[in-house]
């Protein structure tokens, strides 16, 4: 048998939300409650478990296909544009 938790129902639940809400990383809030990552991390993917419905399950074949296309796309329009900027910022220093 396990031992008991040292901490509470509502610190689980009050520390969850907070690292659900901020723009911080978990490892961050972690820290900043003294708390161990993984143990964080554990509670926030229980959490998400048993709250969230599963966002694939209400897709259609086609619908899941095209959007793994358009994520492709997103991830090529995405390299394309890192390009353009290094080739703006390296003509706007050339002083020709």
């Amino acid at each position: 048998m396990a031992p008991p938790s040292k901490y509470t129902p509502e610190f689980r639940a009050e520390a969850v939300q907070i690292a659900l809400r901020s723009s911080k990383t978990i490892s961050a809030t972690a820290r900043e409650l003294e708390l161990n990552p993984e143990t964080l991390r554990g509670w926030v993917k229980k959490h998400q478990k048993q709250h969230e419905p599963p966002a694939d399950a209400e897709l259609t074949v086609s619908e899941r296909a095209r959007l793994k296309e358009l994520e492709r796309r997103i991830r090529e329009v995405e390299m394309e544009n890192a390009f353009l900027k290094k080739c703006a910022a390296y003509f706007a220093k050339d002083p020709r």
